[in-house]
């Protein structure tokens, strides 16, 4: 079934979300996520789902990065054309295109420092007012709506791996470090979850955040949200549900402070053979349309001002100056065309 309708609602909606339809969908997306088929996501020793997806080795991919409440981004990408004529939405569905995101679904970045510091306010009050914390959450959890509409649809062509921004909870542990950039974010969206949606909602969340994997397999790139901190072993990936310090090590490390080599031995672990293989990630901000790291090996793409998606062929090296790029704003042009 395609999504479309029901995601044009998340883009376009003003407020928050209904609590009741939101939870199903949740539940949905985490039944999706946890009954991914073992050749391409291999259980834990516990036999939960885990930290790794391999992708289809013989589709394009189109990988994106940190999306941080940005709608627009996300429908933008839905309803772009691709050479053959078709969206990348009716390509999900034809299973002739897959989709990887790199994660960080929730908080706003530095275009709503201003929206941030209001709701820094109507926090501080206890959400006795919150109409900015509405404009967030309705980004916030429109956007992560859509992310799940299209796991649910296309759950062997989409994929979500988990950021360090998916901790609902705002925990220390279990891999996770609490949130805090421009104010408090973290504890924020917990208060206002508890607040207006309830404890069970936020447990229900968590587990549809814990149930993401960590880490992608694709022809000839790999992808996590950030660098990884060392070279982990194959079960150790797979298993990382399990390790909190392989969570933190795909999802927190900064630049500079990855074991050297890692990402070449990772490449050469598991892409064996291959000439040029990518190392793709998010998590830390670029200027541009990329940043070279790792002696080109790695490719960091996460510009918050800018629609960046990287795109890899499975009979070609991704080579970033071709295949890294911006796609247009459709969003003004979408959201008139649905007025």
């Amino acid at each position: 079934m395609m999504p479309r309708d029901a995601m044009l609602k998340a883009f376009l909606r003003e407020g928050p979300p209904s609590a009741s339809e939101y939870t199903t969908l949740i539940e949905a997306a985490t039944a999706a996520l946890r009954s991914e088929a073992p050749d391409r996501r291999p259980a834990t020793i516990r036999g939960r789902p885990g930290g790794l997806i391999m992708l289809e080795k013989d589709l394009p991919a189109i990988i994106v990065p940190d999306l941080h409440a940005r709608r627009g981004f996300f429908i933008s990408l839905m309803e772009s054309r691709l050479p053959g004529g078709g969206t990348v939405m009716e390509a999900l569905a034809e299973g002739s295109l897959q989709v990887l995101c790199l994660g960080d679904g929730f908080h706003a970045e530095a275009r709503a420092i201003e929206r941030w510091k209001a709701a820094y306010a109507e926090y501080a009050g206890n959400y006795r007012e919150h109409a900015a914390m509405d404009q967030e959450m309705a980004e916030s959890m429109g956007l992560m709506e859509m992310v799940m509409l299209a796991k649910i649809a296309f759950p062997r062509y989409f994929h979500f791996l988990k950021g360090n921004h998916e901790n609902v909870l705002n925990e220390e542990g279990q891999g996770n470090h609490p949130f805090r950039k421009f104010v408090q974010e973290g504890d924020m969206v917990y208060a206002y979850l508890d607040a207006f949606y309830g404890r069970d909602f936020i447990q229900a969340y968590a587990a549809f955040e814990k149930s993401l994997p960590l880490f992608a397999v694709g022809a000839r790139f790999l992808a996590s949200h950030a660098e990884p901190t060392r070279a982990y072993a194959l079960e150790e990936l797979v298993n990382a549900p399990h390790f909190p310090e392989v969570v933190l090590g795909l999802t927190w490390t900064d630049n500079g402070a990855a074991e050297p080599g890692s990402v070449q031995t990772l490449l050469s672990r598991l892409l064996p053979g291959q000439e040029r293989p990518r190392f793709l990630t998010g998590h830390r901000t670029i200027p541009g349309l990329y940043r070279e790291r790792s002696g080109g090996y790695h490719l960091q793409i996460h510009n918050p001002n800018r629609y960046v998606v990287a795109w890899a062929m499975p009979e070609r090296d991704l080579e970033p100056e071709f295949d890294i790029g911006e796609i247009r704003d459709l969003g003004p042009t979408i959201a008139k065309a649905n007025i």
